[in-house]
């Protein structure tokens, strides 16, 4: 089967800046769109959960996606996620994706209503008729309540559009399993703890939320593994990486890490909408001392030290 499209590199699912009031702060979405082109990322997800889609109407979801086409202007590639409880809503998004030009879309499983395999294959492949734009599919039963098994992705993978998954079930036969059964389905790390191991088991790419503070470490441990396979420089780099990966983690505060990465980096990433709320002073402390030491080790690994 011939891949419609080559899932390459660093994609950032983007952060959803707020204002002060809850509204949508564009002006920073812009700044930190050219930080991250500028920064060499290779590719953007508008609506992931990191953007706290579940937080937005389908209305706000489409105007990030058309602002990120927009500002981006074909430089990268750019996914949007199609994500929801309902499927009208996901199809409405997925064609709303198609109308501005957008890449292609990010699909997941629906939350909350644990459906089977065959209803879940089902879903997909009606919001994949509404759009016929090249899909990497989410796999997270930890978020959704149920995995794409095999009966799954035997259905939907002999669509032309499914062209990746991101994979992040924490699960490393996962990895095994898609690697060796489904090779025409692109494997995409979306468990960043386990980034290593997906490059030594194929995958291309890596869909990182960290990368929208840290665009340019994420990029070096993509560049040792899947361009240079230099695997004793990946594990050095991944090795410093883990403690970022442990503290974005805990505590289920993990898009208000990414979201006060973003601010570290002298953007503008604004407060959560409700139901969360933002880390406090020690968690910031915390996690400003962890990206100091990160930036700085590899930095040095990067140089050859």
């Amino acid at each position: 089967m011939t891949v419609r499209f080559k899932l390459e590199g660093i994609y950032t699912p983007i952060i959803t800046p707020f204002d002060a009031g809850g509204g949508i702060d564009f002006d920073s979405l812009g700044e930190l769109i050219e930080r991250l082109v500028s920064a060499g990322v290779h590719g953007l997800i508008s609506g992931g959960s990191t953007g706290e889609n579940y937080a937005e109407t389908v209305e706000e979801r489409l105007q990030l996606a058309q602002f990120v086409v927009d500002r981006v202007k074909g430089r990268l590639p750019v996914f949007v996620g199609t994500g929801a409880m309902r499927t009208p809503d996901s199809i409405a998004l997925a064609k709303g994706a198609r109308e501005m030009g957008a890449t292609g879309l990010l699909l997941g499983t629906p939350p909350y209503s644990v459906p089977t395999e065959r209803e879940n294959a089902l879903n997909a492949l009606a919001i994949d008729r509404a759009a016929d734009l090249p899909i990497i599919l989410y796999n997270y039963p930890g978020r959704m309540g149920v995995e794409m098994g095999r009966d799954f992705l035997d259905r939907v993978g002999r669509s032309r559009n499914v062209i990746g998954i991101k994979e992040s079930s924490g699960d490393i036969n996962r990895v095994h399993l898609l690697a060796r059964d489904y090779p025409h389905i692109q494997m995409s790390c979306g468990m960043d703890d386990q980034a290593l191991e997906f490059f030594a088991w194929g995958a291309r790419s890596w869909i990182c939320a960290g990368s929208n503070f840290l665009p340019e470490e994420h990029i070096a441990l993509y560049q040792a593994c899947a361009v240079q396979g230099d695997f004793a420089k990946g594990r050095r780099i991944m090795s410093a990486m883990l403690p970022l990966m442990r503290v974005l983690e805990q505590g289920g505060k993990f898009i208000q890490c990414v979201k006060h990465g973003v601010e570290t980096t002298g953007l503008k990433a604004g407060p959560m909408r409700p139901p969360l709320k933002g880390l406090n002073k020690d968690e910031k402390r915390e996690l400003e001392q962890v990206i100091v030491t990160l930036k700085s080790t590899v930095k040095a690994i990067c140089e050859g030290n």
